[in-house]
């Protein structure tokens, strides 16, 4: 294996953003290669960021020897092709949230991860936000005692209270994988589950509350069908259950607000976006306190700050550890596509239970 890890990217839209400049900075990888449908995007991405090569070709990217890892952060239903040619060509694979458009996809990827004992990994970098991370330790610790309800709400304000004229593409499109509950609810349902365990069912509705968009191809008003918000209800196979509310198209919303209630105490976190501030935004009290009070974060869960984007030293840490798996026994960390394989479950639920009116059982 060479000096440092060999990495391409694909994708370059949350790719330049976060995927590129966060490999870069990782001591132990390096970016060779870029690739993007647009032959435009992937050339000046390439210069911008100094990379060697170019490309938009992911299945001739998957074939080249000089690279260990493939980073896809191109949208959900390009993920079942992308992610299997990777692996078919014995590239370790960090794959965007969600996994995929459905859980068979999902499925599919996973076995072919794991039938070549390649290292897998979802990007579901908020597990490593400080404050979500130091929540984790403290309901392990026993703060908030047993569990009996998870509160969020998700109503992000917007500027001047205007939602704007949003533009057509494949977000606006629920059949490629767009929409809120799959671009943020994932999110969040991947960590409610990393803190309490698996779900035993859901019941949930997605709504389009603003279909109309403008499509920069034609220039003609077109009908989104992917959904600006959603609601839903999870119970947990262990006991206690969550409600979630969520919109885009909430002029002058209050933000984000997770609450945490247990037998022994109480944990709310708090930030003006979907995305978790790096530093603070968490309070907490215990049965007998009289209030609640802020929970300083320790400080070794954030060794070090990178300022560029919200999720930049989240991603970080996260591909810190995915690089290590790599360079050890291959083992892969959660969260693996197993972890997104339960996530798609649930995603995919909503939309069955919006069409059924019931609860949908989550199979264990």
């Amino acid at each position: 294996m060479a000096e440092k890890l060999r990495v391409a990217v694909v994708g370059t839209g949350f790719g330049t953003i976060v995927h590129i400049p966060a490999f870069q900075s990782c001591a132990e990888t390096e970016v060779v290669a870029v690739c993007s449908a647009r032959e435009e995007r992937a050339r000046d991405a390439a210069e911008q960021f100094g990379v060697p090569s170019w490309t938009t070709d992911y299945e001739a990217l998957a074939q080249r020897s000089d690279i260990d890892i493939i980073s896809i952060s191109s949208p959900p239903f390009t993920h079942l092709p992308m992610g299997m040619a990777a692996l078919d060509a014995g590239k370790h694979v960090l794959l965007e949230k969600p996994m995929a458009v459905n859980v068979a996809e999902c499925r599919a990827l996973l076995d072919n991860a794991e039938a070549r004992g390649l290292v897998h990994m979802v990007a579901h970098e908020f597990r490593w936000n400080p404050s979500r991370a130091y929540i984790g330790q403290l309901i392990r610790e026993g703060y908030i005692g047993q569990l009996r309800h998870v509160n969020i709400t998700l109503f992000v304000a917007t500027r001047g209270g205007s939602l704007g004229r949003r533009t057509y593409g494949w977000a606006a499109q629920r059949e490629m994988g767009g929409g809120m509950l799959f671009a943020i609810g994932s999110h969040y349902i991947d960590g409610l589950r990393s803190w309490f365990g698996d779900f035993s069912g859901v019941l949930g509705s997605a709504f389009v509350q603003v279909p109309e968009r403008d499509d920069p191809a034609t220039g003609e008003r077109v009908m989104a069908s992917a959904d600006d918000g959603f609601h839903l209800h999870l119970r947990f196979r262990a006991g206690g259950w969550v409600s979630m509310a969520a919109s885009m198209a909430a002029p002058f919303g209050p933000g984000v607000r997770i609450e945490i209630y247990g037998t022994e105490g109480t944990l709310v976190s708090t930030s003006n976006g979907f995305n978790p501030p790096p530093q603070g935004g968490l309070l907490g009290a215990r049965t007998g306190e009289p209030a609640l009070h802020e929970l300083p974060i320790p400080a070794h869960y954030t060794p070090f700050e990178d300022n560029r984007d919200d999720r930049m030293a989240s991603f970080r840490l996260m591909i810190d550890d995915f690089a290590a798996a790599v360079r050890s026994n291959g083992k892969p960390i959660p969260p693996t596509f197993y972890d997104g394989l339960r996530v798609q479950e649930v995603l995919n639920g909503v939309f069955t239970s919006m069409e059924t009116g019931r609860w949908v059982d989550i199979p264990e």
